[in-house]
């Protein structure tokens, strides 16, 4: 009975939470979220659709700037004379090319709103891409936080199959000796058959997880490790979360900026009502190779005209766009008090999970310690007759959900912690000082803001 009784007390109190040694290139968590901001295809996409946001105040400018085009044109005529006795037909040919300069002198400033606009509209969409690369950020600390804890569930339940498989040969023992019943196998097998069960359910969790972090991060997992909940750059209180996240959240951000262009539309619109001044500029050269007795010589041609035009009434449409603008500038007023609400939603709940999550796992850590001194209290007072096998295996229950729930409240501790950062807006790659390259969408900005012609993207495409 000593060799029974040894292995099950050593059976009882191997260490759960502790994983097999990963491989030399272990990632990190900051590694995850540095190559998540490098590589992930949502990010990038959001980075091209600026780099086209960018272009509408080059295309706003346009309204600024001279209009050219060149004409030319090719005639030929035939003349027959019809009356009797009939001259004989002849015929010429003409040509001509010509160029005009068009340039708008005043528009009543709507190209200088809608420039403007514009502008608002990029920083705007620079707020956006900011919130995109946050949420990136966040689901690749949280992909990682559940590959971990998928991986410390399969371990653990790889060695609770290992107790239950202990403790079925004991009971099997102890039946051949005359010390157990039947009854007593039965149990462990059909709780051995349950874990198996449980563990290929961990296994296809795990999977999941793993596919999930390919998703975001770009490379399969590898050597991942329990992560810290985050420290850095996080708020001392939930009402300095919630300030900071009102005052400096890429969306609300966004929205005071969405706000600035609708002003600039408004005045744009009204700018439809005021009168406009264009200049242009005209000059011809034309061929014609007549007979000499016509007198239509060749001749080149120069004019410049000048015309004020006055709105005085355009049927209504000009006032039903004041006003549509005038709306729509409301409605994004209205939008920055929803940001507001939405953040400081989503800080005061992540920040009540954390707080929660803190305190599940002092909470788990002692209901575990306590489930581990019970379970080896039944297992001798099993061997001496007192416990049955039924008591061990429901001990063993206990410290299995013990152990479970503590991983689990270690994952949503770490996900709270980095969506606290995340709703107040402080998520980046320099207040977490990760390795990886800041992608500078003002440089793409200033290199197209002032362009006058060219076909080719910035990156040479």
């Amino acid at each position: 009975m000593s060799f029974i009784r040894n292995t099950a007390l050593a059976a009882a109190i191997l260490p759960a939470l502790v994983l097999p040694s990963g491989p030399v290139s272990a990632e990190t968590l900051f590694g995850a979220m540095a190559k998540a901001y490098e590589n992930n295809p949502d990010l990038n996409a959001v980075r091209a659709a600026l780099r086209a946001t960018d272009e509408n105040v080059t295309i706003a400018k346009a309204g600024m700037r001279p209009q050219i085009a060149a004409t030319a044109s090719a005639s030929s005529t035939r003349i027959t004379d019809i009356t009797s006795p009939p001259s004989p037909s002849f015929g010429y040919n003409t040509q001509s090319v010509g160029i005009s300069i068009t340039q708008q002198i005043f528009d009543g400033f709507q190209t200088l709103n809608n420039v403007r606009a514009a502008e608002s509209g990029v920083f705007a969409s620079r707020e956006s891409l900011r919130a995109e690369e946050i949420s990136i950020l966040l689901a690749a600390a949280q992909a990682y936080a559940d590959v971990a804890r998928d991986q410390q569930i399969v371990v653990i339940r790889k060695q609770n199959l290992a107790f239950l498989q202990e403790q079925l040969n004991a009971a099997r023992a102890r039946l051949e000796v005359g010390e157990g019943t039947r009854t007593d196998v039965s149990q462990a097998e059909a709780q051995l058959a349950g874990s198996q069960a449980l563990l290929a359910a961990a296994i296809a969790q795990l999977k999941q997880s793993e596919a999930a972090y390919v998703q975001v991060v770009g490379e399969a997992p590898k050597g991942v490790k329990q992560p810290a909940p985050a420290t850095k750059a996080l708020p001392p209180s939930i009402d300095a979360a919630v300030a900071i996240g009102i005052r400096e959240h890429p969306y609300v951000l966004a929205a005071l900026h969405a706000v600035d262009a609708a002003g600039y539309q408004v005045k744009s619109a009204e700018g439809t009502l005021l009168p406009g001044v264009v200049v242009q500029g005209n000059v011809s050269r034309n061929w014609t190779n007549e007979p000499p007795s016509f007198s239509n010589p060749d001749a080149t041609s120069a004019t410049v005209s000048a015309q004020l035009k006055i709105p005085i009434y355009q049927g209504g449409a000009e006032y039903g766009n004041v006003r549509k603008a005038k709306e729509t500038l409301g409605e994004q007023r209205i939008k920055v008090d929803s940001a507001r609400a939405s953040v400081q939603q989503q800080v005061t709940s992540a920040y009540a999970q954390m707080e929660a999550a803190t305190a599940a796992i002092s909470a788990a850590r002692k209901q575990l310690s306590a489930a581990n001194l019970a379970l080896q209290g039944v297992i001798e007072e099993r061997n001496v007759g007192q416990k049955t096998t039924l008591d061990v295996l429901n001990a063993q229950q206990t410290v299995l959900e013990a152990k479970e729930s503590l991983v689990s409240y270690q994952r949503n501790s770490v996900v709270a912690s980095y969506s606290v950062l995340a709703a107040s807006g402080r998520l980046t790659i320099k207040s977490q000082g990760l390795d990886v390259a800041e992608y500078r969408s003002e440089e793409h900005y200033e290199a197209v803001k002032d362009a006058w012609f060219g076909l080719r993207t910035v990156d040479g495409r």
